[in-house]
């Protein structure tokens, strides 16, 4: 039998001689599981934000970006694509040319990401899930059409109802700047808009998608483009994508680089994991104060229970091992609050998954509030609720003697 736990569970059970010990006790353990199912509620509801950002940017980022190591653009060919086009995990690839141009619509202008994508992209692209206005077509005929990000069409009034033509603009590359009639010095394409989507603020704020082939007609080129995008099967896990970027790494050397959607936008992506690891340390710092209780109901019950230490003590009971004991019922207390706190927390998150009781306000009101419970994140919440409640009780055990 271990004597230290069992005389802990005891006095942790047993009705105190003072009652505002178990009031305290009591109040310490509510605060604990309020604590823990708090953390364990909004860091689920993070993930589930988390996954949003990444789906919806997963629309327009590829899972795998080729881009050159050196300038803004290259022609695709070699054994390293044709080897990439072979593999099954592969869903699709397909060419892309972007460059910030600046954009004209009925006297509105303004700068503009104008990405030139081929008829993979035009025909395979998810983009197409997240039309508010108009259609998802690039080609109407012979006619070249644009799709324009919400944002954007705001700014500068496109209305894929007009038949006004979207005009874009970039400096020439074949033609000197002119000082008295700059204009001269730019080039000019025009398409038509065909549709307007939303994906999320910044992609809805500058991004312009058109054919590829009025992309190169804008910036002078051929048979150029600024980044090949692959798109992998749903299936394919974290494992073969690092074959794939390995593999092409290898076979492309130094002159490309080969990027994950981390790699493509990492300061987004960084900013995220920040910002759920001080929601995480804030939180634990609420715990850390409710678990201050915890200090004055152990510091009250060693007062009371001195007779008792005194007993041990004549008994031959060493001071660590009397010292254990207030520590175990101190520690015994956070765990028991962390325990009911775990079931309270994973249950509201099963329940909103399954049921979705609570909506997302505004334009998401006909969605459930997203919910991912992620077992890493349950591991350590546990582990760091468990150290901090240990901690707090060392602190009034450490006076005890024998």
């Amino acid at each position: 039998m271990n004597l230290p736990l069992f005389i802990a569970r005891r006095y942790l059970f047993a009705r105190k001689s003072h009652n505002v010990i178990n009031i305290i006790s009591a109040i310490s353990a509510i605060g604990m599981a309020i604590g823990t199912a708090a953390l364990v509620i909004i860091l689920s509801v993070y993930n589930g934000f988390d996954g949003l950002v990444r789906n919806s940017l997963g629309n327009v980022e590829p899972d795998i970006l080729i881009a050159p190591s050196h300038g803004k653009t290259f022609v695709p060919a070699g054994p390293a694509f044709d080897w990439a086009y072979e593999q099954e995990s592969v869903l699709n690839m397909s060419s892309v040319l972007e460059e910030n141009v600046y954009l004209s619509y009925d006297g509105h202008g303004g700068i503009a990401r104008a990405k030139g994508v081929d008829s993979v992209y035009e025909e395979e692209s998810p983009l197409g899930a997240h039309m508010v206005d108009g259609k998802y077509v690039l080609h109407h005929g012979q006619v070249p059409m644009g799709v324009v990000g919400a944002g954007l069409a705001y700014k500068t009034g496109i209305n894929p109802r007009f038949l006004a033509p979207i005009q874009l603009y970039f400096p020439s590359r074949t033609r000197p700047l002119s000082m008295s009639n700059p204009a001269a010095s730019l080039d000019m394409v025009k398409v038509f808009p065909a549709g307007i989507f939303s994906v999320n603020t910044e992609v809805d704020s500058e991004l312009i998608v058109l054919p590829i082939e009025k992309m190169r007609e804008l910036l002078g080129l051929t048979d150029e483009v600024s980044g090949v995008e692959i798109r992998l099967d749903p299936g394919a896990g974290a494992k073969e994508l690092m074959r794939l970027i390995d593999g092409l790494s290898e076979r492309l050397g130094p002159d490309f680089r080969v990027l994950d959607r981390f790699r493509q936008n990492p300061s987004l992506y960084k900013m995220m994991r920040y910002e759920k690891a001080a929601v995480f340390l804030i939180l634990l710092f609420v715990i850390l104060i409710i678990a201050l209780n915890i200090f004055g109901s152990l510091s009250m019950l060693i007062i009371e229970k001195e007779d008792d230490i005194r007993i041990l003590g004549s008994m031959g009971a060493g001071g660590g091992l009397i010292r254990r004991i207030f520590v175990l019922e101190g520690w015994m207390i956070s765990l028991l609050g962390m325990g009911v706190g775990l079931l309270v927390g994973l249950g509201f998150c099963f329940l909103q998954q399954a049921s979705g009781i609570i909506k997302m306000p505004g334009s998401f009101l006909s969605q459930p509030y997203p919910v991912v419970v992620q077992a890493g994140d349950i591991a350590v919440i546990a582990a760091s609720i468990a150290i901090v409640g240990y901690l707090i009780a060392l602190l009034p055990a450490r006076r005890v003697a024998a």
